[in-house]
């Protein structure tokens, strides 16, 4: 999906991405994150956001949750982490980076709680009011007031599946009532997701339905006399995706894929954003007429169509490459029949947290000196090497 942007904007990840492979530094089935690149993106995206007051909270399930980025993007001066499940929160604070927005897309369950609250995050996002009152009484023994804001939603609104929930607009004045009786969580902010998609027809982002159910619950804020509130506006953030956010009043966004340039916006125009990761694995055998290559980082709405099969760059070949999403992605296939060892290049778009790949954060590839600097499993625990 974005082998071509790679090789255009960023050769010299992909030259690193096949000496690490054929010096056997790394194993097949590992995403090579490029630091510079991914701190560099973040740079022009944090310009525009403190041009338009806009906070930026940083997502890295996308990138296997690594705290290596998430401490390099806190220095560049964003607000926190975005952690979309409580399993991110916990290996966040076990790295000691700020918690932004936690709860969206997946609430705290009760066993973390305590400790996500200890470690008070500048919002918590909220399904019901069960959860609201948990948060509550947890706060309360550790005598603080947690921030809160509702992801909201009307009849009309789209959601993902598996990612169903949030309040009826319509419920949100008796929300606000309920919340402003308890003394430890405060009505903060309001959400919903997602906010815009990209629009392939109109080559940018666009708002979605989803907007209705904003529009809506601001119009009843502002009637209860709040001012000041964070409005979440996440999906597709990047430069051009910070320009939107302010267009349609928001205050706040959540790069993900935006990082590494690894949004469907970044495949078709021409961004700001360079592409910040490769996915690295190894022709393993040939069966027939084709070869097949290692694979464990396979993502369904990935867009995986080719690879760079070969060496180095500049002894390579591109092929077409494919899985199948019904069976177990122990390997991808390749056109063609290849030397077993050879490296093989893919970039596509991922969901790291979901695999069972192993991440490498490589640093100093703009000053010509690149270095391994750490390899990391996709849940964002640093290993050493055992091979």
């Amino acid at each position: 999906m974005f082998l071509d942007k790679a090789i255009e904007k960023n050769p010299e990840l992909i030259e690193f991405a096949f000496k690490l492979q054929q010096e056997g530094q790394i194993l097949p089935d590992t995403y090579v994150l490029d630091y510079d690149t991914i701190i560099e993106n973040g740079k022009k995206m944090k310009e525009i956001a403190d041009r338009f007051n806009i906070k930026l909270f940083f997502m890295t399930k996308q990138i296997g949750r690594n705290p290596e980025i998430a401490k390099g993007l806190m220095e560049i001066g964003f607000d926190g982490v975005v952690a979309v499940d409580f399993k991110e929160a916990l290996i966040m604070i076990e790295n000691n980076i700020k918690l932004g927005n936690v709860g969206h897309l997946v609430q705290v369950p009760k066993a973390a709680l305590e400790i996500v609250i200890k470690h008070k995050p500048e919002i918590m996002t909220v399904y019901n009011f069960e959860m609201v009152e948990r948060i509550n009484e947890v706060a309360k023994k550790q005598n603080h007031i947690q921030d809160i804001m509702p992801r909201v939603v009307d009849e009309d609104s789209f959601l993902y599946g598996s990612q169903q929930g949030g309040f009826d607009v319509e419920d949100l004045r008796c929300f606000i009532d309920d919340v402003e009786k308890l003394k430890n969580v405060r009505f903060a902010g309001l959400t919903i997701f997602p906010a815009f998609l990209y629009d392939k027809e109109k080559q940018d982002i666009v708002a979605t339905v989803n907007m209705q159910a904003m529009e809506k619950a601001r119009k009843i804020v502002k009637e209860k006399g709040y001012k000041n509130l964070l409005i979440n506006l996440p999906s597709v953030t990047c430069c051009r995706g910070i320009e939107t956010i302010h267009k349609y009043g928001g205050n706040c966004g959540e790069p993900g894929h935006g990082l590494t340039a690894t949004t469907p916006l970044h495949k078709d125009t021409e961004k700001p954003e360079k592409i910040g990761y490769v996915y690295v694995s190894e022709v393993s055998h040939t069966y027939k007429e084709d070869s097949h290559c290692y694979g464990g980082g396979f993502y369904r709405r990935g867009g995986l169509q080719r690879a760079l099969v070969g060496t180095s760059l500049e002894n390579c070949k591109k092929v077409e490459c494919s899985a199948e999403d019904n069976n177990i992605d122990y390997h991808f296939k390749l056109q063609g029949k290849h030397q077993i060892g050879e490296g093989v290049i893919i970039c596509y778009r991922t969901q790291a947290f979901t695999t069972r790949s192993q991440i490498a954060v490589v640093k100093g590839l703009r000053n010509n000196n690149p270095q391994l600097f750490g390899i990391y499993n996709s849940l964002g625990e640093k290993i050493e090497k055992n091979w």
